[in-house]
Parts: structure tokens; C-alpha cells; sequence
């Protein structure tokens, strides 16, 4: 079985992927974007992918919905929640009082900007937390750090000069598995579906939120997406956490498309957790 990730090595979706396929004897892909872990997906090259969708303090990663929607075949089959802990890693010898600039990427700065602006360093962008290990490592510098997952430490030889910098302790991200096997008959607490209305008009999202809530269909989850069709018209992702029967989510879709509005399940599944 081949299942594609976000790298390079080192980065917090390689622990999903590993936690979350251990014991599978499982082949791991690495791809250079979100977008191209759901194309590897869709076009037949692995058989399933694990990307991240939502953090607890940095929200929704647009680009894992838009790259979802793209692929009508790619399914989620599967939820999971990665605690993130994040580290300030710096070559041999350096001195946290010395660091001027901290290099990652903008995600992993926003889940610890007040340790940042305590710090009094500048934030360099980089295409990754490992991209931003490996190059503080290759500099030699010591005056800049890298903040990311702690197992950068010893992939690139790092001193860890500060461990769990996030801003909450809390901190969680949540990952989905994809594939391209839809799951319809088993019964799954979680449900994520997409509604683009027929028209714009006032009240549109109201009366279609006030279907569901008339069938009992609890929603944990809501985020709108452009249509790319028109300037200011919006399609609505939404995830049912109750224990949602198919049935019920059937009735929904029947109602919903008969007032004109296109459906899409995204996926049904259970959700698991370290």
C-alpha cells in the first residue's frame, strides 16, 4: 500500500503518516505540496494520502479543501489528531540570548507568536520546518534557530535549546486520510459534506442549516470556499460529529437538491487520536 504525505523528512504530517499507518507495512510517498498528496491520490499513484486540515489555533488549511474538492473520486476515509509540540532548534553552542532570527513556516509561527515576540527575533519563511532545520544547520549560524517537531533535532543534528514554545500546551492538528474508496453502508460518526446553492439570495445558508437541524443533524464544523464561478458566491463545507445514519443523511440530500442546491459527500469516517 502507497500512502503520500507532506515532506520532506521530518515534518509533522511524516509523524501522522507514521502513527497513523504503523503496523500496515505501508510504503511512504513524499510530495513537495498539500495539493499534490490529494493529486497522487487522484490520478493512481498511491492509494491513499494523509494531509493536514485544520490546526486548533491556526484554523482551516485552505489549500487541503480546495485540493479535496478538485478530485470528485477522493474520498476521506479517516481522521486523525497529531498533538504538535514545537522546539527551538539551533546549531551546537548557541546561545538563546544571541538568536535573531527563528526560520519555519508561517503556521508553526502563528502557533507560537508570543514566544516569538518574548524571543525578539525576526521571522524567516520556508517552504517547511525541516527546510528551515536543514538550512540553520548547513549556515552554521549562531545567531538564527529553527522551530519545528522535535525529531529535527537529531535528523539534522540540532541542539534543542527550548522545548515546548507553542503558545498552548493544547496545541493539536487534525489530519484526514484519503483514498479513492467512498464509504456508504458502515456506520461512521462523522460526516463531511459540501452544499453549493442554486442562488445567492438572503437566508440561503439559514434555511439550508435549518434542514439539517429539523433532521437532527448536529454540525461541528462549518467553512465557505469560493465557487469560482462569480465574484462573492460561496459553497459551504460542513461535518455532522453525531451519529449521523446514512439514511438520515440521505434524507437531508434529497430535500437539499430537490430546492436546487448541488450536494457532495465528502467523506464518512471515524477519527482517531495518539
Amino acid at each position: 500500500m502507497k500512502v503520500a504525505y507532506l515532506g520532506p523528512q521530518g515534518t509533522f504530517s511524516e509523524e501522522a503518516a507514521n502513527r497513523y499507518f504503523g503496523g500496515e507495512n505501508a510504503q511512504f510517498v513524499r510530495c513537495d505540496s498539500i495539493p499534490e498528496v490529494i493529486e497522487a491520490v487522484g490520478e493512481h499513484r498511491v492509494d491513499k494520502g494523509i494531509a493536514p486540515l485544520e490546526n486548533m489555533m491556526e484554523g482551516t488549511i485552505n489549500m487541503t479543501i480546495d485540493s479535496l474538492l478538485s478530485y470528485k473520486e477522493v474520498h476521506i476515509e479517516g481522521e486523525y489528531l497529531l498533538p504538535v509540540s514545537l522546539h527551538l532548534l539551533a546549531n551546537e553552542y548557541t546561545e538563546r540570548s544571541s538568536i535573531q532570527e527563528v526560520w519555519s513556516i508561517p503556521p508553526i509561527f502563528t502557533q507560537s507568536r508570543q514566544y516569538i515576540r518574548n524571543l525578539g527575533a525576526k521571522c524567516i519563511n520556508y517552504d517547511s520546518s525541516a527546510s528551515a532545520a536543514l538550512q540553520v544547520k548547513r549556515s552554521g549560524r549562531k545567531d538564527v534557530a529553527a522551530i519545528g517537531p522535535v525529531l529535527l533535532a537529531d535528523l539534522h543534528g540540532l541542539q534543542i535549546l527550548e522545548s515546548n514554545i507553542e503558545d498552548y500546551p493544547d496545541n493539536e492538528t487534525r489530519f484526514i486520510v484519503v483514498s479513492r474508496e467512498e464509504i456508504t453502508g458502515l456506520q461512521r460518526k462523522k460526516t463531511m459534506f459540501v452544499i453549493t446553492p442554486n442562488e445567492e439570495y438572503p437566508g440561503v445558508l439559514s434555511g439550508m442549516l435549518n434542514i439539517l437541524s429539523a433532521l437532527s443533524i448536529n454540525l461541528s464544523w462549518i467553512e465557505s470556499r469560493p465557487t469560482a464561478r462569480k465574484l462573492g458566491t460561496y459553497r459551504f463545507i460542513l461535518e455532522s460529529d453525531s451519529d449521523c445514519s446514512f439514511e438520515t443523511l440521505n434524507k437531508a440530500i434529497t430535500i437539499l437538491t430537490t430546492l436546487g442546491h448541488e450536494i457532495r459527500v465528502l467523506g464518512r469516517y471515524d477519527s482517531r487520536q495518539s
